[in-house]
């Protein structure tokens, strides 16, 4: 049997980051990764750029059962100091918007950044390892595709439901039920919303963009809506995904930081100057009266007005977790340590990063808190 200080499952974002971290601190380090190398959802993230932080991140931009489990971690490892780590590697990377962090050429150099810390760390990284049971008699132990292996601490950093093609499984979920901790319900989250009922025209816009500010659950969020086949996605579509509670309508604004039409011309005739042509016509067919405004009755013109702030789309569902982002819901946190992410009832078993009922907006949000949960752990095994 191989004997650790710290085994950590799982070679993703808040995995290598802990590992780092525990490491640089004389521990003896394992970190087990089932697929052929790490890091393979930072890979493909931000479009292969890597959105790996947001200048903004902060509590309120989480969602939880319990909103402010994650401040602890977010205080003790914010945005600047991932960005430190990042200029001393010498990686380029430029702000694109909203305080949105990327590389400017592959987001393969944050993993080789990840890895280098890890090597230099003395942090030991098993790819292709299958972890088939964990036991814990003292130490816990681990019977491994890669042999036997055990450690004083065990941090899970095992990710959620979402990218199944990249191998994400619910085994974190599980390990957390084998230790008697609970887990939130799970569902997919910044995540494409569906049609509730199949309408040709909408269907017809796939692949038309256009701003907008989407609104349901008391969130609203103002960046691009993009038509799809079976229903709409883009960035605003995504962030609303994780409020909408599977019933509600989600209303958008077709204006968002503009001004109503003028009252004296034909609405058609204005909208096609502000949206995208095909979404124009599809829309004023239905909601635009032919004349103008100004020859409309009080009810008629408030109809359009209510049309244009507040028009109500209605889905069936999502398109789950092959097309989501994230997982919503995850480890209980009132099973956890705020501070050291750290099992109440299980000394020495932490859960870290998205396997964790804490849930970031899109853009860089989610890496912020792998980074920080991580680094949270990494300092107390």
């Amino acid at each position: 049997m191989r004997r650790f200080d710290v085994v950590v499952i799982g070679g993703g974002a808040a995995g290598l980051m802990c590992a780092l971290t525990a490491g640089g601190r004389g521990r003896s380090v394992a970190v087990l990764e089932h697929n052929d190398r790490v890091g393979k959802k930072i890979a493909i993230s931000g479009g292969g750029r890597c959105n790996f932080t947001n200048l903004r991140a902060g509590p309120d931009n989480y969602l939880s059962a319990s909103p402010d489990f994650c401040r602890s971690a977010l205080a003790r490892f914010r945005p600047a100091d991932f960005l430190a780590m990042v200029e001393r590697h010498g990686i380029a990377y430029h702000e694109k918007t909203l305080g949105q962090q990327f590389c400017n050429t592959s987001s393969r150099a944050i993993i080789g950044m990840l890895v280098t810390e890890c090597r230099q760390a003395g942090v030991e990284i098993l790819c292709n390892c299958e972890v088939r049971e964990v036991r814990r008699p003292g130490e816990f132990e681990l019977e491994t595709s890669r042999g036997l292996l055990s450690g004083r601490s065990l941090v899970v950093a095992t990710g959620g439901l979402s990218f199944a093609r990249l191998g994400a499984t619910d085994f974190g979920y599980r390990l957390a039920g084998q230790f008697g901790l609970r887990v939130t319900p799970l569902r997919p989250g910044l995540v494409p919303l569906v049609w509730k009922n199949r309408d040709a025209d909408l269907e017809a816009l796939s692949g038309v963009a256009l701003p907008v500010t989407a609104s349901c659950g008391g969130a609203r969020f103002s960046e691009a809506m993009l038509f799809t086949h079976r229903g709409v996605s883009g960035p605003a579509i995504l962030q609303i995904s994780s409020y909408w509670n599977g019933r509600d309508p989600v209303e958008i604004d077709l204006l968002p930081g503009r001004e109503g039409p003028p009252p004296g011309g034909v609405l058609s005739a204005h909208l096609a100057r502000v949206w995208p042509r095909r979404f124009a016509e599809v829309w004023c067919a239905r909601h635009a009266p032919r004349r103008p405004l100004a020859q409309c009755r009080r009810e008629e013109r408030a109809a359009v007005e209510n049309a244009l702030r507040r028009w109500p789309l209605e889905f069936s569902g999502t398109e789950g977790y092959a097309k989501a982002e994230v997982t919503l819901g995850g480890v209980d946190t009132r099973d956890l340590s705020s501070k050291t992410l750290e099992a109440r009832s299980v000394p020495g078993l932490h859960f870290i990063g998205e396997v964790v009922d804490v849930t970031g907006w899109l853009g860089g949000y989610n890496f912020q808190w792998a980074w920080a949960s991580g680094h949270a752990a990494g300092l107390a095994v």
